[in-house]
């Protein structure tokens, strides 16, 4: 349950600090007499429908690439919507797994971890051959294919990165860090000059440091795909993978870099977020659209970067990944994928991406984001990258890294972590 509730991060990330409260006006989702006589597609999500604007930009992104859809193929989307007061003590994941196995909507957005449970129980169809899967980053097909079949596509690719303060950098004449060890004496430079917490941190995203490290020659040393199956195959064990960046993690504590306490009750950019504007931490951690809204880091008063998490090949950004997933035993199986392939379109993620400024699914579609995120726009344009979650590996990644890293905040050695992965590891093993 822990876990479920830590992935439910990630959509709520996507949303929380880019729209405005949803609406809740019930007419909103209701079906006139007219729209009645058109084909219904069933979508269960964490938002509800809104009248497609660009006052609400997250969201009317979205909507407006529904809207495209049902206008050109002459369907209703009708939105089921996930609210914690109806189902009160289940996460949304929980939610979305119970509807699913029991055939209740058509399609779903995912969050990771239950891409990778519906991808292996057979549930979500092969998204494979649709039109619009001809043109995705390799990147999406890594993290959603589960079995070979690729099951949930999302609008966009959500990165996360390190943002720093370089007004600060350039004060102590730090050059801005690649590796660990760079990464390490940045630190230093700054704790000796007066900032004794140089790292902002919560609860939710220092496992970047370590998916940087443990991961980036897997995902760019060319063998992906053949390192993952030995981790499956118990060939090889996740705990050594992640022993570099948890002993990283720890010196960071140790040192007094990352207050750890703070660290483990702090909620995503609340916690270090008005330190780091008001320049008392040079380092944060967030995702992509952090940068690019005003409720966040988008207008700071000095000159901010946002770079990858250092690691032996430099810097790496993390990628996690969302979609939407298409039940296999849809009531409206064919017309679902035709919706599906239309807002997934170059077209509709053009429009997407330009609204919301993000990092597009679509290897044709590019927009411009801000100079703040260039570096970790190269990055991605390079094929530089780590998955922070993974459909085809059997140990869920995101949401089990965050809760032994919160056993290491709470006082847990290094070992007695790998020992939590190897547990996770020889369970999935048995499973299979």
């Amino acid at each position: 349950m822990k876990n479920k509730k830590i992935i439910t991060i990630l959509i709520a990330t996507l949303f929380l600090f880019a729209i405005t409260a949803c609406s809740k006006e019930q007419s909103k989702n209701l079906i006139t007499a007219e729209q009645q006589e058109k084909k219904i597609i069933n979508l269960f999500g964490p938002m509800e429908k809104t009248n497609p604007d660009f006052d609400n930009v997250a969201r009317s992104a979205f909507d407006v690439t529904i809207a495209m859809a049902e206008k050109e193929l002459d369907f209703i989307v009708e939105y089921r919507t996930y609210t914690a007061e109806n189902y009160q003590e289940k996460t949304y994941d929980d939610v979305c797994l119970d509807r699913a196995r029991n055939n209740m909507d058509d399609w779903y957005l995912l969050n990771p971890d239950t891409i990778q449970i519906l991808g292996s129980e057979g549930i979500l169809a092969d998204l494979s051959g649709i039109e619009s899967a001809k043109n995705l980053r390799e990147v999406v097909k890594v993290a959603n294919t589960v079995d070979g079949k690729l099951v949930a596509i999302p609008q966009e690719i959500v990165v996360n990165g390190l943002f720093v303060n370089k007004d600060m950098f350039d004060k102590y004449d730090l050059a801005l860090p690649n590796t660990p060890e760079e990464f390490l004496e940045c630190c230093e430079v700054f704790q000796q000059n007066g900032i004794h917490t140089p790292v902002g941190a919560n609860r939710w995203w220092l496992e970047n440091f370590v998916f940087a490290q443990a991961y980036a020659d897997l995902y760019n040393g060319g063998n992906t795909q053949a390192e993952i199956q030995a981790l499956n195959a118990g060939e090889k064990k996740y705990s050594d993978y992640m022993r570099p960046g948890f002993t990283f993690l720890k010196q960071l504590m140790d040192n007094g870099y990352i207050d750890a306490q703070k660290a483990y009750v702090s909620e995503a950019i609340e916690g270090e977020g008005p330190d780091f504007l008001a320049q008392k931490t040079p380092i944060v951690m967030a995702y992509w659209g952090a940068a690019n809204t005003e409720t966040a880091y988008g207008n700071p008063d000095f000159e901010m970067q946002v770079i990858g998490f250092p690691s032996k090949l430099g810097q790496m950004p993390i990628v996690s990944m969302t979609g939407y997933g298409v039940n296999q035993n849809a009531e409206h199986f064919e017309d679902t994928l035709k919706v599906l392939d239309r807002i997934l379109s170059d077209e509709a993620l053009q429009l997407y991406a330009e609204t919301n400024k993000v990092i597009s699914p679509s290897k044709n579609v590019e927009v411009e984001c801000v100079p703040a995120l260039k570096p970790l726009q190269d990055k991605i344009k390079q094929n530089i990258y780590v998955l922070g979650s993974n459909a085809g590996m059997n140990v869920e990644q995101w949401g089990n890294t965050c809760m032994i890293v919160r056993k290491l905040l709470s006082g847990a050695t290094v070992e007695e972590c790998m020992q939590e992965f190897d547990k996770l590891q020889e369970q999935a093993l048995t499973k299979n």
